[in-house]
């Protein structure tokens, strides 16, 4: 039987660790349910108040290399120490039904997406300053000093993808910036449900 419903669109939303994109997209998801959040697998631990299956899903190291040698993942990278990776399976089912997928994924990741799937939308959240984005990362308490500085010493790297994204957002004002990743999605075509 012929699945005559529209493909669903792909975001990708990614920046500097620390930079808002949880925050935005949790806020965007909130007010668009034509919108569904892509699930990643890590090999960290769970911060505070995250769930198994519904903030990632929380993986050990030798179960995340066995799925990258079977090939399910759509991205993966190792980020301060840790795994990070979308299951390919999942976007495609969804995009397949005329789902929405939002995923928020490091850069490198990103890269990733955009090579095996040219359609994605990319979109860098950037920072204020970098004085900005370190002072975020502290105030978060969720990581050692030692891992906010591999994350700060990764930023420069990733400033210099930004021009291989479709769009760029400032994070100096959450509400303006939330309007503008809105803005964004609603004019490259998000389905609506």
């Amino acid at each position: 039987m012929e699945n005559n419903s529209p493909k669903g669109n792909i975001f990708v939303i990614s920046g500097p660790s620390g930079v808002g994109k949880g925050t935005l997209l949790k806020m965007l998801l909130a007010k668009h349910t034509e919108i569904s959040l892509s699930i990643s697998a890590t090999t960290r631990s769970p911060r505070q108040d995250e769930v198994d299956g519904v903030n990632y899903f929380f993986v050990s190291k030798e179960k995340f290399q066995e799925s990258i040698e079977k090939g399910e993942f759509l991205e993966w990278a190792k980020f301060a120490d840790n795994y990070y990776g979308t299951y390919k399976k999942t976007v495609e089912n969804a995009l397949s039904k005329g789902i929405n997928i939002a995923l928020e994924i490091e850069v490198q990741g990103a890269m990733q997406i955009k090579e095996k799937m040219p359609e994605a939308i990319l979109i860098f959240i950037s920072p204020p300053s970098i004085d900005e984005l370190k002072s975020r990362l502290t105030c978060r308490n969720t990581e050692t000093e030692e891992v906010i500085q591999k994350r700060l010493s990764i930023v420069e790297s990733e400033f210099k993808k930004r021009k291989y994204f479709d769009h760029e957002i400032i994070n100096d004002d959450l509400n303006k910036a939330l309007e503008e990743l809105e803005n964004t999605i609603l004019a490259q075509g998000a389905n609506k449900k």
